[in-house]
C-alpha cells in the first residue's frame, strides 16, 4: 500500500475554541497526529492509498486520502445472525444491542421473551408449531426486511442477509484529511457515516433502531456488531473489539480505525480495563503519543463516538 507525500508520522499542534450549544470553552493546545496510511491491514483496501485536493466542512481546501477499502473484513469470517429455532443457544446465533445498554445474545430464549422484553404482545418470531425462527433466508427477503421500511410479509422476522448477495462486499471510497483540522463548534453525526475500521469495514451511523422495532424485526448483528443489507453491504453498527488491530505498546486501548474528520478512533477501555474519565462530549482527548483521538462507545450504545471534533471532507 502506498501514499503519497509521504509525511504519516508527522504531528503538529493546535490551539482551539470549542464552542457548544450554550458555552464556549478553551480548550488545551492539542497535539495533531496525521493519518498512517499503514495502519490499514493489508486486505482491508481494494487500492493503495493516494492523496487528492478536497474541500472541508469549513469550507478550507486540504490534503486528504482516498482509501478505497474492500467492504469486508480482513481479519475473520463473518459471523452467525439469525437463531434457527427456540432451542438455539448463543453460540449459534448474533446479538442485538437496540442502544438501551444492554447486549443481548439472540437465544430462542432472547426470541421467546420479546414480547416481555418489549412490552408488546403483537412480537412473534416463529412457529409455534415447528419452533422454528422466521428468519430472512434469501436475497428477495432480505432486500425486503433490511430496510428501515419493512415490507409486511417481513414483519416479525429475524432479518440477516448473505454477504455473498453483494459479491463478498460493497467497495466504498472515503476521502479523509490528512491533518485533521479541529472545528470551533463540534459536528453532529446524523446519519453521517462515522468513519472506516482499519479492517476495511465501514464504521455506520447508528442503526434505526426505531424503525426495526416498529416493524417487528430485530436486525441481528453478528457477535462483531457487524450485519448486511443491499445497500451498505457488510457494515458495523457498534465496536465489539474484532477491528482493534493496532495495539498500542503502553496499555492505551487499541487503535480500531480513523473518524471521517482524520482523528484515530481506539477502543473503549484501555489494557487495565479502564474508561478513560475525561472524555469530551464527542468521546475523545488528547495524550501526548496519540494527540486527539476518539474512544469507541460500548457496543451497546448502537454508536461509536458522540459527534465529530474536526472538519470532514465534502
Amino acid at each position: 500500500m502506498a501514499a503519497c507525500n509521504g509525511g504519516s508520522t508527522d504531528s503538529t499542534t493546535l490551539s482551539d475554541t470549542t464552542t457548544t450549544d450554550d458555552t464556549t470553552t478553551e480548550a488545551s493546545t492539542d497535539l495533531i497526529v496525521e493519518v498512517d496510511p499503514f495502519n490499514f491491514e493489508s486486505d482491508a483496501l481494494i487500492s493503495s492509498i493516494s492523496t487528492q485536493t478536497c474541500t472541508l466542512s469549513n469550507g478550507d481546501e486540504a490534503s486528504c486520502y482516498k482509501i478505497d477499502i474492500a467492504g469486508a473484513p480482513s481479519n475473520y469470517e463473518i459471523g452467525v445472525f439469525c437463531p434457527k429455532n427456540i432451542t438455539s443457544t448463543a453460540d449459534e446465533a448474533g446479538i442485538w444491542f437496540d442502544g438501551g445498554g444492554e447486549v443481548y445474545d439472540i437465544t430462542g430464549d432472547f426470541i421467546l421473551n420479546l414480547p416481555t422484553l418489549y412490552n408488546d404482545s403483537h412480537w412473534q418470531l416463529y412457529d409455534e408449531g415447528t419452533g422454528l425462527v422466521n428468519v430472512t433466508d434469501t436475497q428477495e427477503s432480505c432486500d425486503g426486511a433490511a430496510r428501515p421500511d419493512v415490507e409486511e410479509q417481513y414483519q416479525n422476522h429475524c432479518v440477516e442477509c448473505s454477504i455473498d448477495y453483494v459479491d463478498g462486499g460493497i467497495s466504498e471510497s472515503f476521502l479523509i484529511p490528512i491533518t485533521p483540522v479541529a472545528s470551533t463548534q463540534n459536528n453532529s453525526i446524523g446519519n453521517t457515516n462515522v468513519g472506516v475500521a482499519l479492517n476495511g469495514v465501514v464504521l455506520a451511523a447508528p442503526a434505526p433502531v426505531d424503525a426495526i422495532l416498529g416493524a417487528y424485526t430485530i436486525a441481528a448483528f453478528d457477535d462483531c456488531a457487524g450485519h448486511i443489507n443491499l445497500v451498505a453491504g457488510y457494515h458495523y453498527h457498534g465496536e465489539a473489539g474484532c477491528s482493534q488491530t493496532q495495539i498500542q505498546s503502553d496499555g492505551h486501548a487499541a487503535m480500531m480505525g480513523y473518524a471521517l474528520d482524520g482523528f484515530g478512533i481506539f477502543g473503549m477501555l484501555n489494557e487495565d480495563n479502564t474508561e478513560p474519565t475525561d472524555l469530551d462530549e464527542c468521546r475523545g482527548h488528547s495524550d501526548d503519543t496519540r494527540g486527539y483521538h476518539y474512544h469507541a462507545a460500548g457496543v451497546a450504545e448502537n454508536m461509536f463516538i458522540g459527534c465529530f471534533k474536526g472538519a470532514i471532507a465534502r
